[in-house]
């Protein structure tokens, strides 16, 4: 088992030549929230995710799936299934993950830095194209979305 250490950003404008970046087409649903697991379908590639407590700093464990156990599990998932697409756009050592959301959560943009250590997550120089930081914020995490009526 890891840990991930990230900060969440909402995002203020998108940045110039967005289409020049590589992307990822993220499809993923909520077995349950308390604890958070998870099934993603990324491109072509299927696991189940475990995520312990914690906004800032939390455990994560990724177990790999075929395509058939992603159907099936998807089909149990409880809520809605969240479709984004996810940039990766370089910002010197790490990488931005800019996630555009589609229905019903469009126009959420999102973009989400992850860190070595907490200390280099919060000593991150903001660029200036993202907005407020919701980090300690709940209703931008995933498994928050996933539970919302629409």
């Amino acid at each position: 088992m890891g840990y991930e250490i990230e900060r969440k950003f909402l995002v203020r404008t998108l940045p110039e030549r967005l289409e020049q970046y590589p992307f990822h087409l993220i499809e993923q649903a909520y077995l349950t929230t308390a604890p958070t697991i998870r099934v993603r379908r990324e491109d072509d590639v299927y696991y189940m995710t475990y995520k312990g407590k914690g906004l800032i700093k939390h455990e994560e464990y990724n177990l790999p799936l075929t395509k058939d156990a992603y159907e099936t599990l998807k089909g149990k998932a409880d809520g809605n299934v969240i479709i984004k697409k996810r940039y990766l756009i370089p910002c010197d050592p790490y990488t931005i993950e800019l996630d555009v959301f589609d229905a019903p959560f469009a126009p959420l943009i999102l973009a989400e830095v992850e860190f070595p250590s907490e200390e280099e997550a919060v000593e991150f120089q903001v660029p200036d194209w993202f907005g407020k930081d919701v980090t300690d914020d709940e209703h931008y995490y995933n498994s928050y979305l996933s539970r919302q009526t629409f």
